[in-house]
């Protein structure tokens, strides 16, 4: 009946109306449709971080750990036998730290001009001059593989973690004495701490967080990361107590540092690494070596929402927080063909091409 009454009305309109009238008869028989007329595809959110700046470093060789020093407004930058230092003004390279075979984490010291870095080839750990970038005295013996390594102002110590034999090598930050052993039980990968004494560390092997005394070394708990698998990357909420590991089967857990009880496990992506926690932004950012960052917002200690996947680089794995800048710090290089397996090494990695490492910055 509508449709007759409007096709009469029409009949009477001058040619040049007809066509509105036809177009409001459209619009207005969608409207009746079940679900109305079609709707407008939601805009895909804006990625959460961007590339601010790709600096050029050069060389040959792997890399691993970043580390920011905020008060001294520099990147220290792991890469094969050598350390980079990146001025954070200029990003133009200050200088490099040799003779550190094997080379993984970076620690500066606040306030002691002196900074830690741990030699997995040879099992020592150097110390260096802030100011000269000189070594200070003769490397200090480790255990075996140390990785990375901590600075705990709480206890003014630094902590050097082995990735195989299971233990921590625990030095005065100040000195750089050695002050004794915490035996941990498994191959150790990141560590936070709580700034009241407690230090916290993934166990790669065990697929757990280990939670030990800063000062006595004894261990105080032991929590499964399960279903995550080899936990590497340790980000910290001190003020909600939670616990942030990036595990190797592209998933982060989040657990209460006070209780053990596992809080939320959340999808990454392929070759998850690091992981940060920005207190500012309550991001959690998992650094992934196929080449994005996962970027995890913690609406509540109890709610974790994925915000969304940020492109970075193939063998970008690692990751640093600037706190002062809440920029986000990865490197990485360009790689070639992979060699063919041989009997001395059936799972070939790729090469690195010479003089393409570089430092990949990145902000909101």
């Amino acid at each position: 009946m509508a449709t007759e009454s409007s096709v009469t009305f029409a009949a009477i309109l001058p040619h040049q109306a007809r066509f509105s009238v036809k177009n409001l008869l459209i619009i207005a028989c969608c409207a009746l449709l079940p679900g109305g007329p079609p709707r407008a595809q939601p805009t895909a959110p804006a990625p959460p971080y961007h590339l601010l700046h790709t600096i050029a470093i050069g060389g040959e060789g792997g890399w691993d750990y970043l580390s920011v020093d905020p008060a001294g407004e520099r990147l220290y930058v792991s890469h094969g036998t050598q350390v980079e230092v990146v001025d954070l003004h200029t990003r133009q390279l200050l200088g490099t730290i040799p003779n550190t075979p094997g080379v993984h984490g970076i620690e500066v010291v606040p306030g002691a001009g002196r900074g830690y870095i741990t030699c997995g080839r040879n099992n020592t750990c150097v110390v260096f001059d802030v100011k000269t970038l000189k070594p200070i005295g003769a490397p200090i013996p480790t255990g075996p593989k140390p990785d990375a390594l901590f600075y705990d102002a709480f206890s003014g110590r630094v902590f050097i973690f082995s990735n195989d034999g299971g233990r921590s090598t625990v030095l005065d930050a100040k000195t750089g004495a050695v002050l004794g052993t915490a035996e941990l039980g498994g191959d150790a990968e990141a560590p936070a701490s709580d700034g009241k004494g407690h230090i916290f560390v993934n166990l790669e092997d065990k697929s757990e967080v280990v939670e030990f005394d800063a000062k006595t070394l004894a261990v105080l708990k032991r929590t499964s990361v399960k279903p995550g698998e080899e936990p590497t990357g340790l980000g910290y909420d001190p003020r909600a107590n939670r616990l942030f590991s990036g595990c190797a089967n592209e998933k982060l857990v989040v657990t209460d540092s006070k209780t053990g009880k596992q809080v939320a496990v959340l999808p990454t992506a392929k070759g998850t690494d690091g992981a940060v926690f920005d207190p500012s932004t309550g991001n959690v950012v998992v650094s992934n070596g196929s080449g994005t960052f996962t970027v995890i917002h913690q609406d509540s200690p109890t709610k974790y929402t994925v915000l969304g996947s940020v492109p970075t680089a193939r063998g970008a794995r690692t990751i640093a927080l600037d706190p002062k800048t809440h920029h986000l710090f990865t490197a990485t290089a360009d790689y070639g063909p992979t060699p063919a397996p041989t009997a001395e090494n059936p799972h070939p990695r790729p090469g690195i091409v010479p003089g393409t490492f570089r430092v990949l910055e990145f902000g909101r």
